[in-house]
């Protein structure tokens, strides 16, 4: 793959390579043994049950990363944007199954990144510099799930969804700003489904709470 500007541009959003030159993306890129591959929508880019020897950093598309409950519910771990990585703590924890699988919501492109060079005991600056950078990812993966944890924690349909927007609406300075999903992925992230979402989201609109049109909201009280 010929990666272009546009392409280093989404890479620098990732913390495994913030600030770094296009030199030095590159010598990253190598060490991680980066492999480009693309998937259509709806396709399978990792598969629970099965090992993960690589983890991803998307460039373009989105994609979710989901789990199944004990009931055999599908649910919404997390969206995945271009700069985001996915399955990483898995790699690291070297599971022989992963309780996760990512599937891509739209079409996507992905680097596949390995993560063995962090198991070297090396002194290579450039391997300790990833090492840093990686665990500093993992625990900024760790803080993003306590919203995950706080939506789930309510009881109320409408505490989960007014939680979920007023985090989405403080990262965008309170101002009106989209959501990741549409209304079916939405339902599941929130543990619910489409049709009582839609009832929800109406009443609380009708309440003067929030407005919106489509997947841009706007909490207004």
């Amino acid at each position: 793959m010929v990666i272009d500007k546009k392409h280093l541009n989404i890479i620098k959003e990732c913390p495994l390579f913030a600030g770094k030159n296009e030199r030095e993306i590159f010598e990253t890129l190598d060490i991680l043994g980066a492999k480009y591959k693309e998937f259509g929508k709806g396709e399978t880019i990792l598969r629970s049950e099965e090992k993960f020897n690589r983890f991803g950093l998307l460039l373009f598309g989105t994609a979710n990363a989901c789990t199944v409950d004990i009931d055999g519910n599908e649910m919404i771990m997390a969206d995945i944007n271009p700069g985001n990585t996915f399955g990483e703590s898995i790699c690291y924890l070297k599971l022989a199954n992963s309780p996760v699988y990512v599937t891509a919501t739209e079409n996507c492109g992905v680097l596949m990144l390995c993560p063995d060079c962090l198991f070297e005991n090396s002194e290579n600056r450039r391997i300790t510099d990833i090492k840093n950078r990686f665990m500093t990812m993992l625990a900024k993966r760790t803080l993003a799930m306590n919203v995950r944890i706080q939506v789930l924690s309510k009881i109320k349909l409408r505490d989960k969804i007014l939680t979920y927007l007023s985090y989405l609406s403080n990262q965008n300075g309170g101002g009106a700003f989209s959501i990741p999903f549409n209304r079916e992925d939405f339902a599941t992230y929130i543990g619910s489904d489409r049709a009582s979402l839609s009832r929800e989201l109406s009443k609380l609109k009708s309440e003067g709470k929030i407005d919106f049109y489509k997947n841009t909201f706007k909490l207004l009280k």
